[in-house]
């Protein structure tokens, strides 16, 4: 295996992951879910599109997810779950941006769509340097 391959995939893996769970961690911790919630891009924005209940649910699903799952990401455990949890993200943002404002800037959400793309298209294989590779070295 080239040695490119690996650095590429850990590049693309620790890149994603830390983006996803700092926005995460900025969101629980820092500013908390319900200030969050109150924020200009949750209930201000879609108040008049979509029932409270549903952007509260968003605001709390989006934060955790992207805090958990970006953390599997980054140490690559259970990787391509998390990935999907973030895909789910991505789609749920993507949706609500197009809902409240059908030309919105996409300079957020591609860059993330193209890198987690990419690492669920390239070889599990190349993944050396992640939990889910060595715990499967250690059970063969």
């Amino acid at each position: 295996m080239n040695i490119n391959q690996v650095i590429a995939i850990t590049t693309l893996r620790l890149v994603l992951g830390f983006i996803f769970f700092f926005q995460g961690f900025g969101k629980v911790f820092t500013w908390g879910v319900e200030k969050v919630y109150h924020m200009d891009f949750f209930l201000p924005m879609y108040k008049d599109l979509l029932p409270e209940w549903l952007i509260h649910l968003t605001a709390y699903y989006t934060s955790y997810v992207e805090l958990v799952a970006g953390f599997l990401v980054v140490i690559g455990l259970k990787r391509d779950y998390a990935l999907y949890s973030l895909a789910t993200v991505l789609v749920i943002v993507t949706f609500g941006h197009g809902l409240a404002e059908p030309i919105w800037d996409l300079s957020h959400v591609m860059p993330r769509t193209i890198l987690l793309a990419a690492l669920l298209l390239l070889p599990k294989e190349w993944d050396k340097y992640s939990l889910d590779f060595w715990m499967a070295k250690k059970i063969n």
